[in-house]
């Protein structure tokens, strides 16, 4: 992730909007030819120091007019997040450096060559002291300052893909760089809720759920020190956020930003902007039985009743539950299906407390194996089945729904 010495933002003081720097295919289609050559000077730069291979990147857009010195930094910062860096950790560089340098000292001043008046020529000196520590000069001199990040030479090149995928993590970290400066962040979801909310609280982002119209949700994402007063704090989240909400579909966003002792600017996103993630899509499924459960309900009603994956979010504060299935019948009558395949004692105890806070809801259990006694308190229909959930036996529960029962 880029710092925010590498932000490039223009403030739109008239409508109070922010703008990250992004590069277009129709404005900086040039870009990408660059892009390709950085990934060369780095996947063929393996033991070259960061000095180098920095100046390589600045060689490479040099000679760009369109291209500010931050964005070539924050190029560089890109480029060095996918690297494998060689580093001394154990000091041996700098106990290298003070006996090289007490071999040094009795014969400063060195000069290129010797004459009458300065007798020790540098090249003669570097390789007496090579031959008293039984080491080659070249292997000396590239751990002598070993220590220094800008001599840390290259091990390894995880790279992106291609040129492109590297614009496309520029132009996401540029908006990573806009929300450090974010108080609060709105997500209005139709698509993949769950993903969006996990992402959300390994971010340790607090949030606020309402549902402002039916299937879509409106996620209030802060942290707790803005229940007292607005606070940027939470920014570095926000951005660490930002990348898997991308990834996510049929979601649109919009963050409060602050700048220090100013009025609020306003940063908006959408699904369909043409920002691109380097995480994957998220699986459309949890798991290969519920995957089947879908496949064999099929696409149409059953008895009326059209299945819906993670249709619903059940919240109370911070308790957020999305069941599995939502099944929704012709009348307008609603039921949630949560299954319980693959499980470990901690896994079903999570599932319990989460199941226990909403007793009111019509939710039905299909659950695997043994776990089928341990939730038996629960205040839940439980449908048991083995390696297969029977779309039999939950149309037979569904069934049990009056015609006036509306709603779960």
């Amino acid at each position: 992730m880029l710092t925010r010495e590498h932000a490039i933002i223009e403030y739109d003081f008239e409508r109070r909007r922010v703008h990250p720097d992004r590069l277009t295919r129709t404005a900086h289609h040039q870009y990408l030819e660059y892009a390709e050559q950085m990934l060369r000077a780095y996947g063929s730069g393996i033991g070259r120091t960061r000095r180098e291979l920095h100046q390589a990147v600045w060689g490479i857009l040099a000679n760009e007019p369109d291209c500010p010195p931050r964005r070539i930094e924050a190029f560089a910062k890109l480029l060095d997040d996918r690297a494998t860096f060689q580093r001394d950790r154990r000091g041996r560089a700098a106990a290298l450096r003070r006996e090289v340098f007490a071999l040094a000292a009795s014969r400063h001043p060195l000069v290129r060559r010797s004459d009458r008046l300065f007798g020790h020529a540098e090249c003669e000196v570097k390789a007496a002291i090579a031959a008293q520590l039984g080491r080659s000069w070249d292997e000396i001199d590239r751990e002598l300052f070993a220590d220094v990040i800008d001599f840390h030479r290259l091990a390894a090149f995880e790279g992106y893909a291609d040129g492109a995928a590297l614009l496309a993590r520029y132009n996401v970290a540029q908006v990573q760089t806009a929300l450090f400066g974010a108080v609060s962040m709105t997500v209005w979801a139709r698509d993949d809720f769950k993903t969006i909310l996990r992402y959300a609280k390994l971010a340790r982002l607090m949030h606020r759920i309402r549902q402002p119209a039916p299937g879509e949700y409106a996620i209030g994402l802060d942290g707790p020190a803005s229940v007292l007063r607005q606070s940027r704090r939470y920014g570095a989240a926000m951005a660490r956020f930002l990348p898997a909400l991308v990834a996510c579909r049929g979601w649109k966003m919009r963050a409060e930003i602050r700048r220090r002792g100013g009025r609020p600017f306003w940063l908006d996103l959408a699904a369909g902007d043409g920002l691109t993630s380097h995480l994957p899509l998220p699986d459309e499924f949890d798991s290969a039985v519920e995957e089947g459960f879908a496949r064999r309900w099929g696409p149409e009603p059953r008895e009326g009743w059209l299945l819906v994956r993670e249709g619903e979010i059940l919240h109370r504060q911070q308790q957020v539950f999305i069941p599995d299935f939502l099944l929704r019948h012709d009348d307008g009558r609603t039921a949630l299906l949560e299954i319980v395949g693959f499980w470990t004692p901690e896994y079903l105890e999570q599932k319990l407390e989460t199941l226990r806070a909403f007793p009111d809801r019509r939710i039905l259990l299909a659950v695997a194996g043994p776990a089928k006694k341990a939730l038996e308190g629960l205040p839940h229909e439980v449908i048991p089945f083995k390696s297969v959930v029977p779309v039999e036996m939950v149309l037979e529960r569904l069934r049990g729904l009056g015609p006036s029962s509306k709603g779960c």
